[in-house]
């Protein structure tokens, strides 16, 4: 009976060994670097958002704020274009672009331009972001030292927080936020 169950299972079992050999398809296989991989992408998804945001936020609409303790618009996009620079350049080890002291009472154009070159500096700061030093120590706020993956998650979080806050500003103001609105076909 032994015999029977052994020779079954090696008829049975051999197409899959032979599957296993040939390797998995393109698509299932296992990305290189699928946390820096991740990254990239939810960064690209986030920014097209925000900058979406910033740009669809009337001019006149920068110094409003929801409550008189939030900050303002205008200040969430210097806030998020800073926090972009600084936390790119963590993860990457590159220098942060000089700082062009910007104000929340600057105009909407140089705002979302600022927003635009922080996006467009993190999208080259992660080109070449792999996951073999993940683990890494790098500079982090108030002075302290965070794995890089730390960083880069955090960063994907500022991402989605700060355009939590924009799609807020916006719907107080009447606007529909880009990602509430409906696909073009």
């Amino acid at each position: 009976m032994k015999r029977i169950l052994t020779a079954a299972a090696v008829i049975l079992l051999s197409p899959l060994a032979s599957l296993a050999q040939m390797g998995a398809p393109p698509a299932a296989q296992a990305e290189t670097n699928p946390v820096s991989s991740a990254v990239r992408r939810i960064i690209e998804r986030q920014a097209k958002n925000m900058v979406a945001a910033a740009e669809a936020m009337p001019a006149e609409k920068y110094s409003f704020k929801s409550t008189p303790d939030q900050m303002t618009f205008g200040h969430l996009i210097v806030h998020t274009a800073g926090t972009n620079n600084f936390l790119c350049s963590s993860v990457s080890g590159n220098p942060a672009p000089a700082d062009d002291k910007l104000s929340e009472t600057d105009s909407k154009d140089k705002l979302v331009a600022a927003l635009k070159a922080s996006i467009e500096y993190c999208t080259q700061a992660l080109a070449k972001a792999d996951d073999s030093n993940l683990g890494e120590q790098v500079p982090f706020f108030g002075g302290r030292k965070v794995s890089r993956v730390t960083a880069m998650i955090v960063l994907t979080d500022a991402f989605a927080d700060h355009y939590g806050m924009a799609a807020i500003y916006l719907r107080l103001n009447g606007v529909v936020p880009p990602s509430a609105q409906p696909k073009k076909d």
